[in-house]
């Protein structure tokens, strides 16, 4: 009862943490593995089966199965470099799907969760079939498909027409072929009445699936996992098999003349033997009578139940078709009163406007009635140059903006075409004067030794010029031999700099170590037991394995014991440490002591130091 309380704990701690919306995927997939991986090993600790299968059941029912699936199912950018963590969660949840007991959630269970379990699979695998380094990652999620198949072999048919199972079927890695058609090698052998939970569909595309292996590759392990799968589903179902083989035509000749002598001609013969046998004839016709017979019975009673529900829904139709017909009506409706409206207020505005307008003219008129007579006109007047003074400068701006607009286009345009002409003259002008140079120069003589008029007076001479050219004018080039000498002096140079680089180096880790060694050395001291609790185990942890220091060490703490167990009038003035440190005295000491070395302190010399 214990167990399963902590087990039950363990679950809940782990939905916990998956709940926490600051983990990333990185750290949510290695939580979800150890977790898992926890609590199936303790499970499988316990006798009997019983345990395994409650931690399974609570796990699908606290949700963390659902949280595996949805990590498989995400996009393959933000799995990158995560492959081979996802296998490994692959792998943990089709074993955690094997052997649940959901209680009452037994139809979304196998209706819902287990397809989805799949699909992420599947999923995955499309993945990893894409990456040739994880061919063994995809062999472990492949094997976790067929461990699931074989629980479950519902679920073939939902394998079969899987979006991400058709497109590792077209792949055309011998590796990734192998492993499909072992897959269902392995479902066949382990159950022997899989293909009775099979419909005739889904049979037919696994036979399709080997016979297109057969067809396609030319590789014999294909070959032979192929002909072995149509072999073990001939031996469950013959007459099943048989007929649907029939489909197949000249099967039988591509067995015989590509398959034969691949190192499996007993299964090629079997295979052929069982195409071309018609030992199945009457029993195939006697079950074909049958399944006309039923087809009949069947489509007679769902006509007869069409017709009564086709009935029945006469009056559910013709209220619907009122319902819909009323709405629309009703829409009609108030899509008229909507432009009524905004009918009504565009002339509400043009009537506001109109009034405005009248009032204003009616305010101006008794305005110009307060005026005296003789300063009507010339108000008048006034308002008139007003009105044109603004007329006049709205046209003027116009008028002006659209001169200088067509201005500045004309500008440019004009611009443009002299950038061209000038372009162009340029052009033509540097053709002209480079023609006129090339016809000018004179030709170049080809040189080379043996033209016509090198005679040998001629070739002596010129040999001659040559010499005295290079005795003006020495190269500066560095001969063969002061080449090597300076090779040899550049190497010598670098070994003693790479041999003065490996004694620092040398010097370096020892010096390190020796530093490693007296911290460590510090700390022991540091956390040393107090005297009234040590015992003889803990006094040797703090002996030093070098005999030197270790006898140095012990004569200065006998010294320093000696010299704190003097009487207070001896230690006026200064004393001698040779007298504390002689032979005589540390023996007499050690006597007393009974040879109890605890610790103590000590200047090593140069010669010590080296012996750490």
């Amino acid at each position: 009862m214990t167990s399963e309380l902590v087990r039950m704990e363990q679950v809940e701690e782990l939905k916990r943490q998956l709940e926490d919306e600051h983990l990333d995927l990185k750290q949510r997939l290695s939580l979800l593995n150890d977790g898992l991986n926890r609590a199936l090993n303790m499970a499988a600790l316990q006798t009997g089966g019983a345990a395994l299968t409650r931690v399974k059941s609570q796990l699908y029912l606290s949700g963390v199965l659902s949280h595996c699936v949805h990590v498989l199912s995400l996009e393959p950018r933000r799995l990158r470099g995560l492959w081979s963590a996802a296998a490994t969660l692959a792998h943990l949840t089709s074993s955690c799907c094997v052997g649940v007991e959901p209680g009452k959630h037994s139809e979304a269970f196998h209706r819902l969760f287990l397809p989805s379990v799949v699909d992420g699979l599947l999923s995955l695998a499309g993945q990893l079939m894409r990456r040739a380094e994880c061919v063994s990652l995809l062999r472990k999620v492949m094997e976790s498909v067929g461990w699931l198949l074989r629980a479950q072999p519902q679920l073939s048919s939902q394998v079969l027409s899987s979006v991400h199972y058709e497109q590792i079927q077209t792949c055309d890695d011998v590796n990734v072929s192998v492993l499909c058609v072992q897959l269902w090698n392995q479902t066949c052998t382990s159950t022997r009445d899989f293909l009775k939970g099979l419909s005739d569909d889904s049979v037919l595309l696994l036979l399709n699936e080997a016979v297109c292996q057969l067809a396609v590759s030319s590789d014999s392990a294909v070959g032979g996992a192929s002909i072995k799968l149509i072999l073990l589903m001939a031996n469950q179902q013959e007459l099943r098999v048989h007929r649907l083989l029939l489909s197949f035509r000249g099967l039988d000749s591509l067995l015989d003349k590509d398959w034969r002598g691949r190192g499996f001609d007993k299964d090629v013969d079997q295979l052929i033997a069982f195409i071309q046998s018609d030992q199945s004839t009457a029993g195939f016709s006697q079950a074909l009578t049958e399944h006309v017979r039923a087809a009949c019975v069947i489509q007679a009673a769902w006509r007869s139940y069409q017709t009564r529900r086709r009935v029945k829904s006469l009056n559910r139709a013709v209220s619907t078709l009122q319902r819909r017909y009323r709405a629309r009506r009703r829409q009609q409706q108030q899509h008229r009163e909507a432009q009524h409206w905004e009918e009504e207020l565009k002339y509400q505005v043009c009537v506001r406007r109109q009034q405005a307008r009248r009032e204003f003219h009616q305010k101006q008129r008794r305005l110009l009635q307060l005026l005296p007579a003789d300063q009507v006109q010339s108000y008048l007047q006034e308002c008139e140059r007003r009105a044109a003074v603004v007329i006049q400068s709205f046209w003027r701006g116009f008028r002006e903006r659209r001169r200088y607009n067509d201005t500045h286009r004309h500008t440019l345009r004009h611009a443009h075409t002299e950038q061209q002409a000038a372009r162009t003259l340029q052009r033509a002008v540097r053709c002209f004067l480079q023609t006129r140079r090339a016809a000018k120069a004179p030709p170049i003589t080809p040189f080379w030794i043996g033209q016509s008029g090198l005679t040998d007076s001629r070739r002596v001479e010129l040999k001659r010029q040559v010499e005295e050219y290079i005795s003006l004018h020495p190269s500066s080039r560095v001969s063969r031999q002061e080449c090597e000498r300076l090779h040899e002096e550049v190497q010598l140079l670098l070994l003693s700099e790479l041999q003065r680089g490996d004694h620092h180096r040398r010097v370096e880790e020892r010096t390190e170590a020796l530093l490693a060694h007296t911290h460590t050395q510090l700390e022991l001291l540091r956390d040393a037991p107090p005297l009234s609790v040590v015992t003889a185990t803990d006094a040797e942890s703090f002996l030093s394995p070098s005999g030197p220091i270790a006898a140095r060490a012990r004569d200065a703490h006998n010294a320093m014991l000696q010299a704190s167990r003097l009487p207070w009038w001896k230690t006026l003035g200064e004393t001698s440490g040779d007298d504390c440190c002689s032979p005589a005295h540390l023996q007499e000491l050690e006597a007393g002591l009974g040879g109890l070395f605890v610790g103590g302190v000590s200047k090593l010399s140069e010669t010590d130091g080296v012996n750490l």
